[in-house]
């Protein structure tokens, strides 16, 4: 397997991670718990292999809880996301937060594995959130991962 370096973002990085997070999320804004977000302009951490980034996590401190906002691979299984999830872990810690936490929607059962494995727990479940959601961002589809519509959010979270 090949060396991962993990990284803060940097300014520079900005428009970088708004053309990641466009191709991989539809837009370039995300929307959770009826807030929108712009990860392009958020603290984070890039992965590379090779030198090449293949992979973000953006996050959001807001007194004693870091949310993480979006995390992506680009190459699944490799350990990225693992690596980016404890990087933005020592980094809250760092800033005194408490809780780590996160959205993900109902049909997003790799997440909801991902996320599991890795010790966060379900915190809870907001029925009919993704209308709201669409709302802000009509982007995001009705249908999503394995035919499931996306109709709820689910918070995952974990004591730090």
């Amino acid at each position: 397997m090949a060396q991962i370096e993990v990284r803060a973002l940097r300014p520079e990085d900005a428009s970088w991670v708004e053309d990641f997070i466009r191709q991989r999320w539809g837009a370039a804004e995300v929307v959770a718990h009826g807030m929108v977000y712009h990860p392009q302009h958020l603290p984070g951490f890039v992965a590379r292999v090779g030198g090449q980034p293949v992979g973000l996590v953006t996050y959001h401190v807001q007194e004693a809880a870091c949310e993480i906002v979006t995390l992506d691979s680009s190459r699944p299984g490799e350990g990225i996301g693992t690596a980016l999830v404890a990087a933005v872990k020592r980094a809250a810690q760092e800033a005194g937060c408490r809780r780590l936490w996160l959205i993900t929607t109902n049909d997003n059962l790799n997440a909801l594995r991902f996320y599991q494995r890795r010790g966060f727990t379900l915190a809870a479940v907001h029925p009919n959130a993704a209308a709201e959601a669409r709302r802000l961002k009509p982007e995001i589809p009705l249908i999503g991962e394995y035919g499931i519509p996306i109709r709820d959010e689910l918070e995952l979270e974990m004591e730090i």
